[in-house]
């Protein structure tokens, strides 16, 4: 364990969480959050990204990009955490800036929508609409890597079971740190691990569903990929650390991707935070996790496609 992670757990654990469930609600948690990832990134690096917007059926999605990507170049979709309810583009942009140096392929990072204000299944019908105009552009599945963070984790899972049910062109791979995925609450992680986790309160997690869901089913696979059927899934790379509360949706998850035929990778970390690949400007063990998620998104794309970038 790093001097680092030594400092941020105490921070994290005794401040930052403590915080983050006094928050009144989910407007001011956004505001936390976005003045949080200031802090984390040192700066606002947002500000080089390219804006774009996805257009499909009278609807239209924002998006950043790092840069445009070459035609025909792979790229990462990446979808933000925040629990459905807060985080964007711009918390996450020095994140997918580091993705985008690592893996050397441009980052596309959607804006879409969040609860209460636009509960489920919103985020689910944005990420499919934008997985749509790629296409109506003439994008190939295969040129994504399509990943995301904790409830962005999920929401790209949830994506990807949407297309393996559809039998639609599925990305090169998908990649998830911590992914949300079962909004039942099931796992039996989130009870044992209640002491361990460093930086979600447990207590506010009924709160939290009951402003995502208003009403809807849990157990629906667009919201729960853990229910979903994944026949015809790429490879997938799930990281997660040992000691948080969504443990076993990551465990549960793998399980669920090797039963419809997906080859899992699964990295279990240690006394980590959630999503700490988040804080890859201050963590060592952040920059390791994403060095490998770079390598491993790497090794999907043929030498000729990763050497053009």
């Amino acid at each position: 364990m790093s001097w680092q992670l030594k400092a941020m757990r105490v921070l994290l654990r005794h401040a930052v969480r403590h915080s983050l469930g006094r928050q009144r609600d989910s407007y001011a948690a956004r505001a936390w959050f976005e003045r949080g990832a200031w802090l984390n990134a040192r700066g606002r690096p947002y500000r080089d990204f390219v804006p774009d917007s996805f257009a499909l059926d009278g609807r239209e999605i924002p998006a950043l990009w790092t840069a445009r990507p070459a035609p025909d170049a792979p790229f990462l979709l990446y979808f933000h955490g925040g629990g459905y309810v807060m985080g964007n583009p711009r918390t996450h942009a020095a994140l997918g800036r580091y993705l985008s140096r690592k893996t050397g392929f441009q980052t596309c990072l959607p804006d879409y929508r969040l609860a209460p204000e636009h509960p489920f299944p919103a985020a689910f019908e944005d990420a499919v609409l934008v997985w749509r105009a790629l296409a109506e552009r003439g994008v190939a599945a295969d040129q994504i890597a399509l990943g995301g963070d904790s409830a962005g984790g999920g929401l790209a899972l949830a994506l990807l079971a949407h297309l393996c049910a559809t039998d639609a062109p599925r990305p090169r791979c998908v990649f998830t740190f911590s992914p949300f995925t079962d909004l039942t609450l099931s796992g039996e992680s989130i009870t044992r691990n209640a002491r361990s986790e460093i930086l979600l309160p447990v207590r506010r997690l009924d709160q939290l569903k009951t402003r995502v869901l208003a009403g809807a089913n849990p157990a629906d696979p667009r919201i729960s990929p853990l229910f979903g059927q994944f026949h015809g899934a790429p490879p997938a790379l799930i990281q997660v650390a040992r000691t948080e509360i969504l443990l076993d949706d990551s465990r549960r998850m793998a399980e669920v991707l090797r039963r419809d035929g997906a080859e899992v990778t699964v990295q279990e970390w240690g006394n980590l935070p959630h999503v700490w690949q988040f804080f890859h400007g201050w963590l060592p063990e952040a920059r390791t996790a994403l060095t490998d998620a770079a390598s491993f998104i790497n090794s999907q794309f043929p030498p000729s496609l990763s050497s053009e970038n």
